[in-house]
Parts: structure tokens; C-alpha cells; sequence
């Protein structure tokens, strides 16, 4: 027969015995389970891919929150920086490019052909830089 373990003392009863072996197994098919899933290298691959998925989100919603407060800052600090009659002019300009705007939207939406309608985009986007550009110009004569 064979010798039992030096650490573990031999059994005095039948019932003993099968308790021991029982907790054997049970160790053992801990043991064997943890083998066969050290094995399986496609959930291994899928736990991994998850962790790092999640540590992404993380990453990119805390550099998001970062990207927000430092432009949160540089709009403080640029605001701070720009004199009051920079920013009363760029406010007037505003106005009027808003009033503007909406005077051409309702002549375009009156009189405009359907082919120049379809190219407004491209059409309000040169209005507008030939209307900054009058601004400027205007503001360089004073």
C-alpha cells in the first residue's frame, strides 16, 4: 500500500478515511479547474480585452474632464486678457452679423433660385467673412 503524506496523520476509521479522501478530491478538482481555465486562452483573451476596454473608457472620460477644464481656464485667462472696448466691438459685431444673417435668410428664402439655395452653406460662409473682413477694414480707419 501506499504511504500517506508526512503532514497528514493516517486515518484511525473507515468514516476518517473517506472524509480525507473527499477533501482530496475536492482540492483536486479546485486545482484542476484552475488549470483548465489558465488553459483557455480565448476567455483569457476576452477577460483582458474587457479590463482594457474599461480601463479606456476611464482613461478617455478623465482626459475629456481635464481637456474641458483647461479650456474652461484659457477662456477665463482670455477673457481677463482682452481689453473692454475689444469686447464691446466684438459684441456690437455680433449683432450685427446675427441681424444681417437674418435679413439674408428671409431675401434668400424670397428670391433665391433652388440651385444657389442648395450651395448656402458655402454662400453664408463667404457673406460672413466679407462682413468680418468690412469690420476689420472698418476698425483699421479709426
Amino acid at each position: 500500500m501506499t504511504q500517506p503524506p508526512q503532514d497528514e496523520p493516517t486515518a484511525d476509521s473507515p468514516e476518517e478515511l473517506r472524509r480525507q479522501v473527499e477533501r482530496t478530491r475536492h482540492e483536486l478538482g479546485g486545482t484542476v479547474e484552475a488549470l483548465a481555465a489558465k488553459t483557455d486562452v480565448k476567455a483569457r483573451a476576452q477577460e483582458k480585452a474587457t479590463a482594457l476596454k474599461e480601463q479606456a473608457g476611464t482613461t478617455a472620460a478623465h482626459l475629456s474632464e481635464q481637456a474641458r477644464t483647461k479650456a474652461a481656464e484659457a477662456a477665463h485667462l482670455l477673457e481677463e486678457k482682452v481689453p473692454g472696448p475689444v469686447k464691446d466691438t466684438a459684441a456690437a459685431a455680433a449683432v450685427q452679423v446675427r441681424a444681417r444673417a437674418g435679413q439674408a435668410e428671409q431675401l434668400w428664402q424670397e428670391k433665391a433660385p433652388r440651385q444657389v439655395r442648395d450651395r448656402r452653406g458655402a454662400l453664408i460662409g463667404a457673406a460672413a467673412a466679407i462682413a468680418l473682413v468690412c469690420l476689420l477694414l472698418r476698425r483699421g480707419k479709426k
